[in-house]
Order: structure tokens, then sequence, then C-alpha cells
């Protein structure tokens, strides 16, 4: 979740205050790295969801301020659009009781939220790009009442200082301009979280790095934005363009974008904190009154706010995340591939999976980012968004493979292995790695099932683009409640 922020006219000074108070942030984060300052005994593990509201029809419903009231849980919070919403799942440690009970805990918190919702006439949909979306839903007039969204859109685009060109090639390529954000409100995604102790996170986040494009083939789910059918996964290119701050010259000279895989592989987490630093301009420059070196000099713990907010408005795609909790200070990679839905049971197969092959790469004698190139773990991610389960992926030892050849051959015994390390059950290990074999077997992602029964309702009833999108909708929305995998399902309305 963000940081909510006040109202307020940013000055020239205010930005150079703040650059100078994340300065000296990142100098009190090196110390502390330096005397190993940070808690870590067992990791936790954390979940964050993003949904959209929809209507009797199943079209975007903007009431999120109003289903927020009829929940009455601090567990949620709205999101950048008016039809968006975001639940955020209690920590717990990996391996415990806690991550056995994690699916039944998201499933009552959802059918809670859902059975509110109806109460004002909205239905949740977990699904990565809402399909009934139309470009008139998506104006400055549709950005949730939090005035975070409002100065960071304005931030944006004075930034930009032009409109945004949004442009996606695929099987019905789609272009157009905005001249706001809110086309990133369309992005809905789930985020897994992972404590990581100083000394290994440079392998974790490598790892995570190595893996997004596999994660993204087996889990895309957002096929069609404004009516078109684009990439299996057109959430990660809409993202990437959707918060883009760079006009076409700042592209060409090399300026790196907000939303960023990266360019190199890490040794440390100060790499990722110094690269925020180092090539992104402030877009919330916020000062706290908190003088981080003095209260370090003190014994006591800083909040590091400015660097913590400087941190939010870079998207990485796997995000380093520096928090106090109790009076101690953490670390953790916040995994931001993915997006929500199809159910339940498939975001917890996908996190088991993540988990378990993380662990497994970050502990190799010989990893496999010292047998890959970065770019190529970046090309991967975008030919898995693109063309998901049919994707070719490169991986060390194997070449190029078909994506799901790499998850069953490769991947899955590594997950296995990941989960048994972590302490999981056997027999929820085992249920939750067949999900993710048995989607690898079918091709059936939740992007599959989406353009399958959209062409089928189509090819049957003659029903026009939009109205095909709402008749799929309403069904995912009804097998999406029944919390079977989305590879059980049959294509159809």
């Amino acid at each position: 979740m963000g940081r909510d922020v006040s109202a307020v006219a940013i000055s020239g000074e205010d930005r150079r205050r703040y650059r100078d108070k994340v300065r000296r942030c990142l100098d009190v984060l090196a110390r502390m790295l330096s005397e190993s300052q940070f808690e870590f005994e067992r990791p936790h593990i954390g979940l964050e969801i993003e949904l959209n509201l929809v209507d009797g029809l199943g079209d975007p419903l903007m009431r999120n301020d109003d289903v927020l009231k009829a929940i009455a849980d601090p567990a949620w919070a709205t999101e950048l659009g008016q039809f968006n919403l975001e639940i955020n799942i209690p920590p717990r440690e990996l391996g415990g009781e806690g991550t056995g009970e994690l699916e039944t805990e998201v499933r009552e918190h959802l059918n809670h939220a859902d059975g509110a919702a109806r109460e004002v006439g909205a239905s949740l949909a977990m699904i990565g790009i809402l399909p009934t979306l139309r470009r008139s839903d998506i104006g400055e007039e549709t950005l949730s009442s939090n005035t975070r969204y409002k100065l960071l859109n304005e931030q944006i685009f004075a930034a930009r200082g032009e409109e945004l060109h949004i442009d996606i090639n695929g099987p019905e390529p789609l272009s157009m301009h905005a001249d706001n954000i809110t086309p990133e409100a369309a992005c809905t995604s789930v985020q897994f979280h992972l404590q990581v102790s100083p000394d290994h996170f440079g392998a974790h986040w490598n790892a995570a790095q190595a893996i997004a494009g596999p994660q993204v083939a087996m889990a895309a789910n957002s096929p069609f934005l404004f009516g078109h059918r684009l990439w299996h996964e057109t959430r990660i290119t809409l993202f990437e363009q959707a918060t883009d701050t760079r006009p076409d010259e700042l592209k060409a000279q090399g300026v790196r974008p907000r939303v960023w895989f990266g360019e190199r592989w890490i040794t440390s987490v100060f790499d990722l904190f110094e690269e925020n630093t180092r090539y992104f301009p402030a877009l919330l420059p916020l000062c706290d009154e908190e003088d981080p070196l003095e209260t370090l000099q003190e014994g006591r713990i800083p909040e590091l706010g400015e660097l913590s907010l400087h941190n939010g408005t870079v998207y990485r795609w796997n995000r380093p995340i520096y928090a106090v909790v109790n009076g101690r200070p953490h670390l953790r990679i916040e995994n931001r591939v993915l997006p929500a839905g199809p159910t339940v049971a498939d975001i917890v197969a996908n996190g088991a999976f993540y988990y378990g092959v993380l662990r497994m790469l970050a502990e190799e004698e010989r990893p496999v980012w010292s047998r890959m190139s970065f770019a190529t773990a970046a090309d991967n991610l975008h030919r898995a968004a693109r063309d998901g389960m049919d994707a070719t992926l490169y991986w060390p030892g194997l070449g190029d493979v078909p994506a799901a050849e790499l998850v069953l051959r490769r991947l899955l015994p590594l997950a296995y292995e990941g989960l048994d390390r972590w302490g999981v059950e056997p027999a929820r290990r085992d249920r939750l790695m067949g999900i993710i074999e048995r989607r690898c077997i079918t091709g059936r992602t939740g992007a599959a099932w989406q353009i399958e029964t959209v062409q089928a309702i189509e090819d049957s009833f003659g029903t026009e683009r939009h109205e095909a999108l709402r008749l799929m909708t309403r069904s995912y929305i009804e097998r999406m409640n029944t919390n079977e995998p989305v590879h059980t399902w049959t294509p159809g309305p």
C-alpha cells in the first residue's frame, strides 16, 4: 500500500530539501547495513491483492469509497481508480502454520468484502485488467479521492510536459493518448513479499529477476484492454507506458523509466536504493521532521521516510522495501510481476511456486545469474507477457525452450525442494504445485481462458465485442468465486 500524503503546493526549495534528506537517509542506510542492525530470524511473507469493482452487467463501478465503508476493515484500502480496491493480508512465517491457513484466510476476507460490496450494488473481480473497461471509464475524474493520487498525477505530467502515448501491438493493436495516469488503474496485481537478511538480499533479488519471465508466462491474466485483444499479460507493457515520465527526447538520451526491470545483477540491497536516488528525480518531495542520523546516534531506529517515499515512486518489478516494525528494521523483496486472479487457489499456488524456486536459486553454488545475462532475463519477461504459455524463454543449460517445458522440466522440481526447505507440509505442497503442473500441461491460464471464451461467444452468438466481454467477465466472476483453479475451467459463458 502506498503512503498517504496531504494536499500541498511543491516549490523548488521543497525539491532541494527533499533531495538532501533522501541522500542523508541513504547514508544512514549504508551505516545500518555495515553495523548489521536488521531484524532477521525466521523469514516472513506478506501478500497484497488489487481488485476491481463491477456492476451487474460486468462494467466497472466507480464506488470504492462506498464499498470501503461497507467492508469496514482496515486491511482494505483504495487504489488508483475509483473502481479499484486493495487488500493487505497480515504477514506470517513462511513454512509455519500461518502459511497453511493463507488460502482460507484470503477467501474469508474476499467473501466478506464481496458480501459488503453487493449491499451497494457491486461485485469484486480479481483479474489482471478488467476486460470491460472502456476509454470513457478512464479520466482524471475517476481517480480515487486519496490526495496521493492527484498529486502523483500532477507531478508525472509536470515531468513529462505532454500527453502519454500508449502504443501496444498484438492481434488487435491499440494506440491512444491520455492526459492523466488513470490508464494505470487498469492494472491490478498481486504482490508477494519476502523478508530477507541483508547478507542474502542480493542473491534473492537476482533470483527473483531471473524467474520473472516464467512467473508471468504461467500466470498471465490480462489479454484485453479497452476492447482490444493484446498481450496475454498486457498489464506489463501498460504499466510501463502509463507511468512513464519521459518524453521521446529523454528516452533517446537513455533516461531510465520509472517502471523498471533494472539493468544489472546486484550484490547488495544498497545498490537498488542508490540507483533509485541517483537516477530518478522526486515525484512526491515531501519531508518528514525526523533527522535520520540524529535518530540513529541516539540509539533509535530511523524510519527513513524520504527514502521510502521516493522508493515507492520507482516501480521496479522486484522492489526493495525498508520498513520498521515494532521498533526493529527489516528488508524485504516485493515481487510485483503477477496479475490478480483468477482464483485464490491460483494466487496461493503462484506464491508457493515463487517462494520455492526463489530459495533454491538463491542458494545455488553456481547461480543462474552467473550463467544468464541480465538483458536476457528482461527479454524473457516481455516475451512471457506477450505470448503467455506460448512464449519461448531462454534458460541456462536448456537454451530457448517453451515456457511450459521450462517450468515442468526445470523449475517445478526446484519449487518442490524449496518448499520442503521452507518447511511447508507435503500435502499442501503437492496440492499447490499440482495446480501449477496442470496449468502447464493444459496450457489454460486466465488469459487463455478469457481469449477462448470471448472467441466462443462471438462465434456462437454473433455478439459484438463489448457485450461478449461483459458475458465473459460475469462468467469469470462466477468461476472465481468457486475457487476451482483456472486449469479446470471450460471456455464459454
